[in-house]
């Protein structure tokens, strides 16, 4: 590999870091929804509110790209040779509505615990596009958690692992952000 491809290719990466803010303004917005939908479970039906944890996204993804848009330091290139991998890690935990409907039909209450196992197992690779270990911890820290707690809490732990999640993830926001913005000094 020449000195070029290699400088190019750590632009690329710093690139998608910073026009998408380290990923911070996902992790905003759907903790933000888990920590409604923690709430709200709560105060209404258990399988409500796992129809309402399943498909958080209708509100929590529109509101993540307009974020994305006022927090990341410009706009990724159309020609930016990881474009196309950041959109197919961006939307494959789309990939995991199949599961989330049997697990729903078998047993809502298991929802939240298989929302926290598709939300590690999506965060995992951002590890590497970011360069950063933190997602490889946040990864582990809400699917690993998550499952401690449900072993832990039974029945109990609906509510409570969607309240972990947002935790977990209004931890890790600051974190991936100001990552992103060390980056994109770096480069500058």
């Amino acid at each position: 590999m020449s000195a070029t491809t290699s400088y190019d290719l750590k632009r690329a990466f710093t690139e998608v870091s910073a026009s998408s803010a380290g990923g911070a303004p996902f992790l905003i917005t759907y903790g933000a929804t888990f920590l409604v939908t923690a709430i709200l479970s709560l105060f209404i039906p258990k399988p409500i509110a796992a129809l309402i944890a399943m498909f958080q996204g209708g509100v929590a993804l529109p509101a993540a790209f307009w974020l994305e848009r006022k927090m990341g330091t410009g706009r990724m290139a159309p020609d930016n040779p990881l474009r196309s991998l950041s959109i197919l890690l961006a939307t494959s935990q789309a990939l995991g509505l199949p599961l989330l409907i049997l697990v729903y039909s078998l047993d809502p209450r298991g929802i939240p615990l298989a929302l926290a196992a598709l939300g590690g197992v999506h965060f995992l690779p951002y590890a590497w596009l970011h360069r950063t270990r933190i997602y490889t911890t946040f990864a582990f820290a809400v699917a690993m958690g998550a499952f401690a707690l449900q072993l832990g809490l039974g029945s109990a732990a609906f509510s409570v692992i969607l309240l972990y999640v947002a935790v977990v993830y209004a931890v890790a926001t600051p974190l991936v952000y100001r990552n992103a913005a060390r980056l994109a000094q770096a480069v500058d």
